[in-house]
């Protein structure tokens, strides 16, 4: 069984979670903790929050061991881009594409 936790519409590229979620996914939950602890990434603050939201999940929705728990998934998805513009010279307007992320991280416990 896994327990999942989603934080959707993040305003931040979904480039730069991914590699957060790439770096985490199949860790156990302590070592994952650490590595996003020591990261300095802008997307460390949601994505901790992410997977300790998840790991509250196992531990009182599914009853799992907190101790036997790794990353099953941790997934950055893109969510919905905010046009935005901004004027140039001449006239001219230039498109500024704010963009959204749902990132989804699922903890399930060892066999």
């Amino acid at each position: 069984m896994e327990a999942l936790a989603h934080l959707k519409y993040l305003r931040m590229s979904p480039r730069k979670v991914k590699i957060q979620c790439d770096m985490i996914r199949g860790k156990d939950v302590k070592s994952a903790i650490a590595y996003i602890m020591q990261t300095p990434k802008a997307a460390s603050e949601p994505m901790l929050k992410t997977l300790k939201s998840a790991i509250a999940n196992a531990e009182v929705n599914h009853h799992m061991d907190v101790e036997k728990l790794y990353v099953s998934t941790a997934v950055a998805n893109p969510g919905p881009t905010l046009k935005r513009g901004m004027p140039r010279a001449q006239g001219r307007f230039n498109r500024i594409l704010k963009r959204t992320t749902h990132i989804t991280i699922g903890v399930s416990e060892k066999a």
